[in-house]
């Protein structure tokens, strides 16, 4: 161990714990309360049409919420620094699960996402992704970037940090991106990419940074337009943007312009709650209240309500990049980094699929999507980011 990373440990060892930070807490609190009214809201046709209870999906998300709370206290009040020591055998069981859902798996809708264990479904690709988190905030963090040249830097570099993160990081993604879930892989590649790059200074860092950001573009362009679905969505994509109007509104365009209408309906100030129109069925499945309850809130409260939205997470990032900044370790630092920028990537980019700014990709919104795994895994990362405010060198 270098002299630095001792200096560190010890500096670290001996910090004491003050309160966290308050305003990620009341955020937390404000996002889940309101995004547990609105699934009910979006829900209630649904519930009442096929359960004989308009209650009956909002019961279910408390259910998960409460459940959520469990690992996330646990969390919450177990250094980050002891918790993290156990990423990697973690990684290890979420690659066997995701292994599992391709041989066992439950499919819906033409995708094996789901393992069922018991009464209950889960969604190994959701935990996938604090779970990546956490071993690359451990594992970039004991990475020796004070190489004396820039020719050692790329001799050394590339077979311990490159060609390491990018097998890492390719083994989660390919075994996702077979369910098939582009979407979630989008978000777990796009995070980890930022952890990498902002984990190292040298100019050969950022060379390789830089080298695996193109080969990730080839790679998310081929897995987008190999598959006919996805290359139909793509299309409805491009339509929608340089002409306009939804191609095939009836077919595989559907859906996004049945969003459409919600939105244009909302205007301003919204119709009102309770008001939604496309809740009734006209939304494609469940997603009224899942992937898709981001414009039944524009429908409802309108541009003035979505603003809210969208400010609410710029202030989130604000808050959890502070976090990052101050954390008193660089575990800490990617760690609070890596779970802000999931959850804020994960957030706007549901929320611009939803405006059709980018092509429709079945992403959750964070607390705003009804879902278990979901649910579980944001309030984990919630509480992760809570832990870590408790030891910033600033207090604040």
């Amino acid at each position: 161990m270098s002299r630095k990373n001792k200096a560190n440990q010890k500096r670290t060892s001996s910090l004491i714990k003050h309160k966290p930070d308050k305003t990620i807490l009341y955020f937390a609190i404000l996002m889940a309360i309101f995004g547990a009214i609105m699934i009910f809201d979006a829900s209630v046709y649904k519930a009442t049409a096929e359960w004989g209870d308009q209650f009956y999906f909002l019961k279910q998300q408390v259910i998960w919420i409460i459940i959520g709370l469990v690992p996330a206290l646990l969390i919450y009040f177990w250094d980050y620094r002891k918790f993290l020591k156990l990423s990697f055998p973690l990684l290890i069981i979420t690659i066997g699960l995701l292994l599992a859902v391709l041989i066992f798996g439950k499919e819906i809708n033409g995708a094996t996402r789901w393992l069922a264990i018991g009464p209950i479904d889960i969604q190994p690709a959701e935990f996938a992704k604090v779970v990546l988190i956490m071993y690359l905030s451990s594992w970039l963090a004991k990475k020796d970037y004070n190489y004396k040249d820039l020719k050692q830097a790329f001799a050394s570099g590339f077979g311990n940090e490159l060609l390491s993160f990018v097998v890492i990081l390719g083994i989660v993604a390919f075994l996702i991106v077979l369910e098939p879930d582009l979407g979630t892989t989008i978000i777990i590649c796009a995070t980890s990419y930022i952890m990498f790059l902002i984990a190292g200074n040298s100019k050969a860092h950022t060379i390789g940074s830089f080298s695996i950001l193109g080969l990730l573009f080839l790679l998310g362009v081929a897995a987008a337009i190999l598959e006919p679905y996805r290359l139909q969505r793509v299309q409805t994509y491009l339509s929608l943007l340089f002409t306009g109007e939804v191609a095939d509104p009836r077919g595989t365009g559907y859906q996004m312009q049945q969003i459409l209408i919600g939105i244009g309906s909302g205007g301003i100030l919204g119709k009102g709650f309770g008001q939604s129109r496309q809740r009734f069925g006209y939304l494609v499945e469940n997603t009224a209240f899942t992937d898709s309850l981001f414009a039944i809130i524009l429908e409802e409260l309108g541009l003035l309500g979505g603003t809210v939205i969208v400010l609410s997470w710029v202030f989130f990032l604000w808050r959890g990049l502070k976090i990052a900044i101050n954390a008193p370790d660089k575990q800490g630092q990617l760690l609070a980094a890596g779970i802000t920028i999931w959850l804020v990537l994960q957030a706007l980019m549901n929320m611009a699929a939803n405006v059709g700014l980018i092509p429709l990709t079945g992403i959750p919104h964070p607390f705003l999507t009804y879902g278990g795994s979901s649910t579980i895994v944001t309030l984990v990362g919630i509480a992760i980011l809570l832990n870590v405010s408790k030891y910033t060198t600033n207090g604040k």
